[in-house]
């Protein structure tokens, strides 16, 4: 299933899986000046496909690896032979090879379902990205994933965050994310002059330093938390249920690959004054 929408020059393209006619667990790419941010999941590549067709497609920025925002790059490239594709270094080997170096959860194969091979080029951080109108600069913003990035149009003030924020206050982390990482790639995107915020889920934001801010002091004092309690000899379990109560539908969902431990541990795990 796909839904299209317009922010001025940003075409937004919503996809999902189709289950009893309804799409479920949602992403986004979207479409500026030729560039297309993200592809979505591989339930809807050939909607996407059909979507973008009469479209001036000349190139695929992917934000991160994760399935559902590679999953129509295989088949876009299949289409556009010589369609170029950049990521970070890092994800090149996943996109190439998705079930070899990446094992999809059963609610991941589930909900987005295995990418097709694809073939990408490297971009550094700070490298820019030109396109006929725009030259958007490429963010390291690791923390969801080792090779996520953000794409930023400084003469607009955009933001294209990927999974680095889609808003809300997190009550259950997958247990291979790294919080610290996480709340020092929002600092720095909050740090920038923005006027809207393109996320790969939910909402677009406009105005949303605030909203950023808001965000970063929510995770940095839950992190207090979690480290004084852990301090006075309490465990991660207990330390979950206190500060987060009782389980969620997301932890059984995904079989505790997803859950409020998995967030304790991040914070207990990669806590930066252990280094």
């Amino acid at each position: 299933m796909i839904k299209k929408s317009l922010f001025e020059e940003v075409t937004r393209f919503d996809s999902s899986r189709t289950i009893f006619g309804r799409g479920r667990y949602w992403t986004t790419a979207y479409l500026v000046d030729g560039l297309l941010v993200d592809t979505g999941c591989a339930f809807s590549a050939e909607e996407l496909v059909q979507t973008l067709r009469g479209e001036s497609l000349r190139g695929i920025f992917n934000t991160h690896s994760h399935e559902d925002h590679i999953g129509a790059n295989g088949i876009l490239q299949q289409e556009y032979p010589n369609l170029a594709i950049v990521a970070h270094p890092l994800a090149l080997p996943v996109m190439k090879n998705p079930r070899g170096t990446q094992p999809l959860q059963p609610y991941r194969r589930i909900m987005w379902g295995w990418p097709e091979p694809s073939i990408g080029q490297p971009v550094e951080d700070g490298q820019l990205i030109e396109t006929e109108h725009y030259q958007f600069q490429v963010l390291y913003t690791p923390g969801h994933s080792p090779d996520h990035c953000c794409l930023y149009e400084p003469d607009r003030g955009w933001l294209f965050t990927g999974d680095l924020f889609v808003g809300g206050q997190d009550r259950a982390l997958r247990i291979d994310y790294d919080i610290w990482q996480i709340i020092e790639s929002l600092k720095r995107v909050a740090e920038l002059p923005l006027s809207r915020l393109f996320p790969g889920s939910a909402r677009v934001r406009d105005n949303p330093n605030q909203e950023l801010a808001a965000k970063i002091a929510y995770l940095e004092e839950t992190g207090d938390k979690v480290l004084n309690l852990h301090a006075k000899g309490m465990s991660a379990r207990a330390i979950a249920k206190t500060i987060f109560g009782a389980p969620i539908f997301i932890e059984f969902f995904t079989l505790g690959h997803f859950s409020r431990l998995g967030l304790v541990n991040s914070y207990l795990l990669n806590d930066p004054q252990l280094d």
